[in-house]
Formats: structure tokens, sequence, C-alpha cells
């Protein structure tokens, strides 16, 4: 809950200067998910500098940079995916269950969550049989590297996923009501 202009503390001091001081930051509340997705990100942002520095400051390219500066995005978003889940702040509409009755918007809302397991599960098993599929004979284009390393991110992302609904779901049924059914609420109301 946003605080009041009474509770914040002054910006401009009794001097006429500008006081202001950042909160402590709190890193307790980092997820698992959160700090495999920083280290894909930063690993990342280096790839992307040495692509940089090589291509523009010594003048000759390191091919490889584009191919897996690509796969490090695909596996921050997977990573990242995982932490929209465990927020539950994924694109909804709760339109709807403003104007139907509770029952009806309390079953509405657990369909939605079976249904966002179903698909996160039924996507952790259809990205390992693609996986079972093309086995090892698939490689990246620039580095030899077998594909089942991507696809491997991708089916712990979507399977972590599966996980992380589960929990979302048992967590809307002993609360008793889902975001859905009411938007002001978040996922630290108890």
């Amino acid at each position: 809950m946003t605080p009041s202009i009474d509770e914040m503390a002054p910006v401009m001091g009794a001097d006429g200067e500008f006081h202001a001081q950042d909160e402590a930051v709190d890193l307790s509340g980092t997820t698992l998910e959160g700090w495999v997705a920083l280290g894909f990100f930063w690993i990342l942002g280096a790839t992307v500098f040495y692509q940089f520095f090589t291509r523009y400051v010594l003048n000759d390219s390191a091919a490889w940079t584009e191919e897996i500066a690509r796969y490090l995005l695909i596996a921050v978003v997977f990573t990242g995916a995982t932490i929209g889940v465990i927020k539950n702040n994924h694109i909804q509409v709760d339109f709807f269950y403003k104007f139907m009755p509770r029952p009806v918007s309390r079953a509405m809302a657990t369909v939605v969550d079976l249904v966002r397991i179903g698909f996160f599960a039924v996507a952790t098993v259809l990205t390992g049989m693609m996986m079972l599929k093309l086995g090892s004979n698939s490689r990246m284009t620039m580095v030899d590297l077998p594909m089942n390393w991507i696809y491997g991110i991708c089916m712990l992302g979507f399977a972590a996923m599966t996980f992380r609904s589960v929990q979302i779901a048992l967590f809307h049924r002993r609360r008793g009501y889902s975001v859905l059914e009411r938007p002001e609420s978040s996922m630290d109301d108890k």
C-alpha cells in the first residue's frame, strides 16, 4: 500500500535543501529463479560487451557472440517468466470477475489456476519429447555445443513454472480468493 503524503518523509528540509534517503536494499525475498535470471543476465551483458568491444574497438568481430547472446536471452526470458508466475503478475483480465457472483468467480479463478498448471506441465513434457527426438545430433551453428542445452533451460523454466503454479493455486485455495477476484490484493496478503 502506498503511504500517504503525511506519512512520507519531507524531501525539502528546513534549510531549503533537498534531503532524500534511499531505503535499505533487502534481497532476502529474492527467489532462486531470480538469482538464476540475474546470473544469465550478467553473462548476457558480458557477452554483448565482448561483442561490442571486438567489433568496434578491435575491428574483428567475434562470430560466436551473437548466437550465444541470443541463447542467453532465451534463458533470461524463461527464468524471468518463472518470476512472473511466482509473483502472479502475468497478464490477466479481471473485469468480468467484478460482475460475477462470488461462487462463479471463485470457480472461474480455480479453473484459471488449473489451466495454467496444465499448460506449463504440457509445455514441459513437449519440450522434453522434442529434446529426445533431436538427440545429440542437433548442434549450435557457431559453437559446437548441443542445442539440447538451450532446450533444457526452456524445459527447466517450464518445469519451474509448473511447480510455482501449483504453489500459487494452493495459496489461492488456502486464502479463499485469487488476484482475479480481488485485484487490489497481492501475493503478500495473507
